[in-house]
């Protein structure tokens, strides 16, 4: 699976995020932000949707108890760069809460079911993060 990974995202990276824009019922997009730690650029493909101009992406980590390192690091850094549509640009990050992160959560499980048992197997609450482009 790991392979699998860096394969799509080495041929996103090189076709300008045209080819491999899909991976199950959401588009995806290519998150880049500086590592906490280490400081080096530190790159991730993610399902997002659309809300109006915005760009929302979820921490979800495949449903393990751990909060991603992509969202560790987005979350110290506040912002970070996205390729998406053949188009890269960079982003502020905020994670959603109340009334918007409950309709923005509530959407990406009708439109991904695999966001269901993900949020069953977790105690933590999954991070929902709206990206506004700068």
């Amino acid at each position: 699976m790991e392979l699998f990974w860096r394969v799509h995202r080495a041929v996103f990276r090189a076709s300008g995020g045209r080819i491999g824009s899909r991976v199950g019922p959401l588009p995806v997009l290519l998150l880049s932000v500086r590592g906490r730690k280490s400081g080096a650029q530190r790159d991730v493909l993610l399902n997002h949707m659309r809300d109006g101009s915005r760009y929302v992406v979820f921490a979800s980590h495949a449903g393990e108890e751990r909060e991603p390192p992509w969202w560790l690091n987005l979350r110290d850094a506040g912002e970070g760069e996205i390729m998406v549509g053949g188009e890269r640009f960079k982003v502020r990050a905020r994670e959603a809460e109340g009334a918007e992160r409950e309709r923005l959560w509530s959407e990406a499980k009708k439109r991904d079911a695999a966001f269901v048992p993900y949020e069953k197997r977790v105690s933590r609450r999954i991070a929902v993060v709206v990206l506004e482009r700068l």
